[in-house]
């Protein structure tokens, strides 16, 4: 299966089986080195909150198991960024920007590798968040993130969705031996981006947003 340049697409994370945030995004490219998308600053996204309006992170991971939760509209108000989803491994990579669209940093978005799916009017690919993370600089130095909430959360094994800590952290350490050697995706490929003036920010999340999770 592959997605049309220019085509609308929605990145969704799912936890537990459970959706939990949804993104409209654009196919910049779709090729034999993966998929490219594109999500702009302004657009309409979907997120899970606790009923007293906190997320996930704004709270302890003990009381967020058993807090009322429910999916409400957002905006994703950051500067645009690029997910770049390869054909196999359990990550993306997000090349985060400036405000004046200058590239900032490399994100190595540790999760389940991404299913597509394709109902025709809308299509997408849905993942598992593992919460673990490397920051990358521009000169490739990097940093774990995120350890703590990881760990926290793994004390809950009966609540939490990553089965296997050790294979998160032998993805992330793989990818940290592409960083440091300056491999794809991180020899400066793509930096330099710009979307299309043509593409319009998205005026809502799409109709079939809710559908059922392909994983």
């Amino acid at each position: 299966m592959s997605f049309q340049p220019g085509r609308s697409v929605v990145y969704r994370n799912f936890s537990a089986g459970r959706l939990v945030n949804v993104r409209p995004c654009r196919v910049v490219s779709d090729d034999e080195r993966g998929l490219l998308l594109w999500l702009a600053r302004d657009t309409p996204v979907i997120i899970e909150v606790a009923a007293d309006g906190r997320g996930v992170r704004q709270m302890p991971f003990t009381e967020w198991v058993s807090a009322e939760r429910r999916l409400v509209p957002s905006t994703w108000s950051g500067p645009g960024i690029l997910k770049f989803i390869p054909p196999e491994g359990d990550h993306s990579v997000w090349f985060f920007r400036t405000g004046d669209g200058v590239f900032k940093e490399w994100y190595v978005n540790l999760e389940e590798h991404a299913v597509r799916w394709d109902d025709g009017d809308l299509a997408g690919v849905d993942v598992v968040d593992q919460d673990l993370d490397v920051v990358v600089a521009p000169d490739r130095s990097w940093q774990w993130k995120d350890e703590d909430e990881f760990a926290e959360r793994l004390a809950l094994p009966e609540h939490y969705w990553v089965p296997s800590p050790d294979e998160v952290w032998a993805e992330g350490r793989r990818m940290i031996k592409k960083i440091e050697a300056g491999d794809f995706p991180f020899d400066g490929t793509w930096t330099d981006f710009r979307p299309d003036p043509s593409w319009p920010v998205p005026a809502e999340v799409p109709p079939g947003w809710d559908r059922p999770g392909a994983r």
